[in-house]
């Protein structure tokens, strides 16, 4: 891949689109599929980049009167809708930056976010005005909660007065909250030029990843709090003047008629994505598309060559995270898509693979996955710091390189294959496994509709590989049907990393982004082995 581009005289996220409105006006910019039984705007959404402008430019100056600037934080819940964008590019032209709260978050989830983030104003749906009003009665430090359906002259004022200058591209443009796997969630600080960047790379991928200017329309279902959607997606679109599509969330029941009904060109995807897909009955929406590409992370690869022969379109695997903004892509044919291969370094993202002690690994063997900048200043592009704890940000950041918590490999060539988080690497009688690789092995046979893997403690080998599925419906969950499942993984894994435990469950808890949370299948401290239901295999590892 060549360098990235930047985003060149754009100083701000509303400075480039801005410059697209006005060279594209009548391009469309907002796209929300119709959808009948829906309580809001059932017939659709059709916004244009002028007409967006204006109503960006007319919540700006509501903004602007009651004092809001340089400096000020808004927090937005506004779910996957027109608005989140209308209000944070009005916040963002006058360097006041958003903090997307998560819809599904409860009460002192959101509680915690409002403290620590010390927002100004939440602007929320008004059906969520009450949720947020009881939050703010429970902050000591005063919050207002405005519907953004009911927005009028008057906003209540911020408290401080805004800083001094111009917003640029080190100025806060969100600060987003990492899902907190471990103790609470970090605010991720993330400026103008993270999300100038985050968009130009993604812009700049090229390869299958081609874009073409004002005539792609890009269809993601990941939640607008999240950086995919909000810092890649929305920026890339605004960087090429082409239409954000916006579904309220995933949905494999509607995906076919969306795509269609949105003549959409580019899908985002996660890994629950492809086998829903697959899972459902053939239709004729599904022949009949425009989609030239997907671009996602986590399709399980024994489902990757399916997916592409059955819809007709590639399935590109990315890597990032929030603190990057950049992606690594596997987005040059040949692609390697059985291998869970995910791209290059390249000038902008360089990386290496180290041991426990930091120690870089030969080609080949597994390790943790760093990265940095090839500039100079190895942090450029990347999050600016985690809000109030930098202990957090310099541990991320030992030896000026942040450290990213995947395991991977490198091939000779440079390409990167993941293998699985470092909280999710099962050790097992002194041998490392992979929970993503057992999980796409379950994930292949005809009767698994979710899985996920989990260690769970043994007196003898001090973890066990413990499978918690979901069956497709119609399919008996029993000892029978555990066994079976066993003898799957064995025969395409070694002995040790097939299930020594099986539980079969009705759903398992996922993100907004459609990602299993692991840590809250069991309680805090819970044996996962004493709970109902639990089939205990492990006479059946025997080696071969």
């Amino acid at each position: 891949m060549s360098p990235i581009a930047p985003a060149r005289g754009l100083h701000t996220v509303f400075d480039a689109f801005a410059e697209t409105a006005r060279s594209h006006p009548q391009n469309d910019f907002l796209c929300v599929p119709a959808r009948a039984d829906r309580d809001w705007r059932p017939e659709g959404v059709r916004m244009s980049y002028g007409e967006a402008l204006a109503q960006a430019l007319a919540l700006r100056d509501l903004y602007s009167d009651a004092g809001y600037g340089h400096g000020h934080r808004i927090a937005l819940l506004l779910e996957n809708r027109p608005e989140f964008m209308l209000h944070y590019l009005a916040a963002n032209s006058l360097g006041c930056s958003i903090v997307p709260i998560n819809p599904d978050s409860v009460h002192d989830e959101v509680l915690y976010q409002m403290e620590h983030s010390a927002a100004d104003l939440a602007v929320v749906l008004s059906h969520r005005v009450a949720d947020l009003e009881r939050v703010a009665r429970a902050m000591v430090r005063p919050l207002p909660v405005m519907s953004a359906q009911h927005m009028s002259p008057g906003l209540p004022r911020p408290g401080p007065s805004p800083r001094a200058g111009e917003p640029g591209p080190d100025t806060e443009c969100g600060l987003l909250y990492t899902s907190g796997t471990t103790g609470r969630p970090k605010g991720c600080i993330l400026s103008n030029g993270y999300y100038l960047d985050a968009g130009a790379g993604y812009r700049d991928q090229g390869g299958v990843l081609a874009l073409r200017r004002g005539e792609d329309r890009l269809y993601n279902p990941l939640p607008m709090y999240h950086m995919n959607h909000q810092a890649v997606t929305a920026t890339c679109a605004l960087l090429t003047a082409n239409c954000m599509i916006l579904p309220e969330r995933f949905s494999p029941a509607r995906w076919w008629q969306e795509i269609a009904q949105t003549r959409a060109t580019v899908i985002h995807y996660l890994g629950i994505v492809p086998p829903m897909l697959l899972n459902q009955p053939e239709c004729r929406e599904e022949k009949e598309h425009r989609v030239r590409f997907g671009i996602g992370a986590g399709v399980e690869p024994q489902l990757h060559p399916a997916f592409e022969q059955r819809f007709g379109f590639p399935l590109v695997e990315v890597w990032g995270m929030t603190e990057t903004g950049r992606i690594f892509a596997d987005n040059v044919e040949p692609r390697q898509i059985t291998t869970r291969a995910f791209g290059r370094p390249y000038p902008g993202l360089e990386a290496k693979v180290v041991d426990a002690e930091q120690r870089e690994v030969a080609r080949g063997a597994e390790g943790e996955l760093l990265v940095r900048h090839t500039a100079a200043d190895p942090r450029r592009g990347f999050f600016s710091g985690y809000f109030r704890n930098e202990a957090a940000t310099e541990e991320a950041w030992r030896g000026d390189w942040f450290h990213t918590g995947d395991v991977v490999r490198q091939a000779r060539d440079g390409m990167l294959y993941f293998v699985d988080r470092k909280k999710h690497i099962i050790r097992r009688s002194g041998e490392n496994i992979a929970a993503a690789e057992i999980e796409a092995v379950l994930q292949a046979h005809e009767a698994v509709l979710q899985v996920a893997v989990v260690p769970a403690p043994d007196e003898l080998r001090e973890e066990e590989v413990f499978a918690c599925i979901v069956a497709k419906p119609g399919r008996s969950t029993d000892g029978a049907l555990a066994r079976a499942l066993a003898d799957w993984c064995r025969e395409k894994l070694a002995y040790y990393k097939a299930p020594g435990w099986v539980l079969f469950v009705d759903a398992l808890p996922t993100t907004g982004t459609q990602k299993v949370q692991k840590t809250k299948i069991f309680a805090a401290g819970e044996d996962p082995r004493v709970r109902a239901g639990a089939i205990d295999l492990r006479e059946l590892k025997r080696r071969k």
